[in-house]
């Protein structure tokens, strides 16, 4: 396995290792469908008195594909875990920004830098548990990672007052001018820090091939 300041030239692809029972949910068109059934099928196995529900699952999974893959989406991976009858909902999208949606920065600490001031603008409202600096990933190299929180309009349509947890992990990648994103997001508030542990340890099998 090669580090990030051995590649002279780009790399040809990056692995990430998840855990046991995150699902990977096929972003591409033609594949989609199917994917978004598989994964119903098997989130609502044995349940057969749901069906509004589990309609309403595959349209938020087709919706959210669809925004994943016009964003530059390569994987998508949805938790199916659980802790007794607590589901421990989370997802994983990595993807690729194309030039024209990513600002021309080239460093780690210049985005981390832009981050920050964008946090504190007016354009973007104040969070005050957001965190961003950089890091070391042991093989990808130096990232940018940035912790938030924020009130999805679904739950928000819905009269929730729990937040998302977001954990974004900008990864340069070596010998081009683009960047790696691991979106890592989830809804369960009381158990927030322990999630983002895992999502730490998932970022920090990422490497190069």
């Amino acid at each position: 396995m090669k580090n990030a300041s051995e590649f002279t030239s780009p790399p040809s692809d990056y692995n990430v290792i998840v855990p046991d029972g995150w699902f990977q949910l096929p972003l591409a068109p033609e594949h989609r469908d199917q994917g978004i059934m598989a994964l119903a099928d098997q989130q609502f196995r044995g349940v057969d008195n749901a069906p509004h529900i589990k309609k309403q699952f595959m349209r938020e999974m087709q919706k959210k594909a669809k925004g994943a893959y016009g964003i530059g989406g390569t994987e998508l991976y949805i938790s199916t875990l659980s802790v007794g009858q607590l589901p421990l909902a989370s997802s994983l999208l990595i993807s690729i920004p194309g030039p024209d949606e990513w600002p021309n920065i080239s460093s780690p600490e210049e985005l981390a830098e832009h981050l920050a001031s964008k946090n504190g603008s007016d354009a973007e409202p104040q969070d005050e548990t957001a965190e961003v600096g950089v890091v070391t990933l042991e093989a990808a190299g130096r990232a940018v990672r940035q912790r938030r929180r924020e009130l999805s309009d679904a739950s928000a349509q819905l009269g929730s007052t729990l937040p998302n947890t977001l954990v974004t992990y900008y990864v340069p990648i070596p010998a081009t001018k683009s960047w790696l994103l691991l979106n890592f997001s989830t809804p369960v508030d009381p158990l927030a820090d322990r999630m983002v542990e895992l999502f730490d340890a998932v970022a920090g099998t990422l490497h190069w091939d």
